[in-house]
């Protein structure tokens, strides 16, 4: 049981200082009791999220294609296996500058950039929130310092993003670009014309069916609300797409991003049709609930 025990199946000395400290009449059993119903739920989403997975991947005949990018996921620093289908799409059709552009960065130690960085790349994160801001700023200060990677605290709009990227010096034709701002994001990259990235990640709403039409109403001023009435579906992307000579390549398996390769590199590389009725994986969400270590990596990134 991972969550009570260490790989030596011991008990974890957290619990073991929870036990003494209940003990000594420091920690009520309520909340003790707390804790071991939380292990257990972990537990439970972690055997009900391998259980799932394996059955999909294994039984479905659809995810047995050779070139389908769900075979491929992993997960390094990005949430739901972005790491992996990106590597692989990299493989399929080479680089060019090695370099980088994510909006929405977060803290930068989860997102779909970190790992690439991590592997030597150059990049710029914009990122608007000031707490997510200065943890990238301090966890990244080496790569920073170094110019390897510019951090940007904008607020993002369709207004403003090329004049950000001429501004930071962002090449025309870079290698990734990840868009994830839980609102514009369909509106902004349309807004994109100059750069024209050889390869761009970009969530979907995958509350609405594969053959469905939808995008937000454009708010320059947009703040996620929490509600699922937010982005774009994954039809409206491809078509979107479709008018700025990018085809959409895969989605992954836990439904939130979409993957669009630039047209001129397609080939005969990738899973066709390029659709979103082939490419639609619905929302999958419970299978992030697991316990995520990337957080461990802020003392020993290769940076």
């Amino acid at each position: 049981m991972r969550a009570i025990t260490n790989t030596t199946g011991k008990p974890r000395k957290s619990l073991l200082n929870l036990l003494k400290s209940m003990i000594n009449g420091l920690v009520p059993r309520s909340v003790l009791r707390k804790l071991f119903v939380r292990s257990r739920i972990d537990i439970l989403i972690e055997i009900m999220a391998h259980n799932f997975t394996q059955e999909h991947l294994f039984n479905n005949p659809k995810y047995h294609e050779t070139n389908r990018l769900t075979r491929f996921e992993h997960r390094a620093f990005s949430q739901g296996g972005e790491d992996g289908i990106i590597e692989e799409i990299l493989k399929r059709i080479g680089t060019n500058s090695n370099f980088v552009v994510e909006f929405g960065a977060g803290t930068g130690l989860q997102n779909c950039s970190a790992y690439l960085l991590n592997k030597g790349w150059n990049g710029l994160w914009i990122e608007t929130d000031q707490t997510m801001f200065d943890r990238i700023r301090r966890v990244y200060s080496q790569l920073i310092d170094n110019g390897v990677l510019s951090v940007d605290r904008e607020f993002v709009t369709a207004e403003t993003i090329e004049t950000i990227f001429e501004a930071q010096k962002v090449p025309d034709e870079f290698d990734m670009l990840s868009i994830d701002i839980d609102g514009n994001d369909y509106w902004v990259w349309k807004a994109i014309n100059r750069f024209r990235p050889r390869m761009v990640v970009i969530e979907y709403n995958a509350v609405f069916s594969p053959s469905t039409q939808w995008v937000q109403k454009y708010n320059p001023s947009h703040l996620w609300d929490g509600t699922s009435a937010s982005g774009a579906s994954l039809k409206s992307l491809e078509l979107l797409g479709s008018t700025k000579g990018y085809r959409l390549v895969g989605c992954n398996f836990g439904g939130v991003n979409a993957f669009f390769v630039r047209e001129d590199l397609i080939e005969d590389k990738f899973c066709e049709p390029f659709t979103a009725e082939n490419h639609y994986e619905p929302a999958r969400h419970f299978l992030y609930g697991l316990n995520r270590q990337t957080t461990g990596f802020r003392e020993h990134l290769n940076i």
